[in-house]
């Protein structure tokens, strides 16, 4: 598997955060996540094409939203909540709360 770049916590920034979260199915990918913890790629039902779920998911990743980690032939994608909370604290919640339950 390759190598994937994530952003350190210093470098996230407000508006590449939000325009993660802009996106209805990468919002889904997210509330996903905060309501059921760590995931696979293929298990979020996406109905989109697989390049364009891979699409959502590195944007995610490279947004700092999401941290992948490669386990044997897939990527268990996690929340990057407690980065997020320190470079902007209240935001990740406030979005998980105004977009309503799964």
């Amino acid at each position: 598997m390759r190598t994937l770049h994530h952003p350190a916590k210093k470098s996230l920034t407000l508006s590449r955060v939000l325009y993660a979260f802009s996106d209805p199915v990468r919002l889904s990918i997210v509330k996903s996540i905060a309501a059921h913890g760590e995931q696979p790629c293929g298990t979020f039902g996406l109905s989109v094409a697989k390049s364009t779920a891979s699409h959502h998911f590195r944007v995610l990743r490279e947004a700092g939203v999401i941290q992948m980690r490669p386990e044997g032939t897939q990527y268990i994608n996690s929340l990057r909540r407690d980065d997020l909370d320190s470079r902007f604290p209240g935001l990740l919640d406030a979005v998980l709360r105004a977009t309503g339950p799964i």
